[in-house]
């Protein structure tokens, strides 16, 4: 066991986002916000993205009860250049940048959108102060 896990859980492989339109969702994920697209599965709705090493699992729910609320938090160098950048490219954000926490040595920045799906998310930075 590492020292800072506390169970056998070592880390998160993988996080399910729910889609209504696989190829809508592909071309977001891919030239609206830059991910790379690992892999798609053949003959089924669903496609696999890198997120920093965490694998972001698009698809399409073959039951209701299995849809995701899943609310991402994504990080970011430079949380205004990254605001403009995706603003430019069709993200509608729901506030500009805030700041959301300030400590003696850092400013925590979030900006929150929503995907085409209307899952919510948030560009964060932490900023040295």
């Amino acid at each position: 066991m590492s020292a800072h896990a506390l169970g056998p859980i070592e880390a998160i492989g993988q996080i399910h986002i729910s889609v209504s339109d696989i190829d809508h969702a592909i071309e977001f994920y891919a030239n609206t916000l830059g991910l790379p697209l690992l892999f798609r599965v053949p003959g089924q709705p669903m496609a696999f993205f890198n997120c920093g090493g965490v694998r972001l699992y698009l698809g399409v729910p073959s039951d209701p009860k299995y849809k995701s609320n899943s609310f991402l938090y994504y990080r970011v160098a430079d949380i205004d250049s990254a605001h403009r950048t995706l603003t430019e490219k069709g993200v509608n954000f729901l506030s500009p940048p805030q700041l959301i926490h300030r400590t003696e040595t850092s400013e925590l920045w979030m900006a929150g959108f929503q995907d085409p799906d209307g899952n919510y998310a948030q560009i964060m930075c932490e900023k040295k102060t």
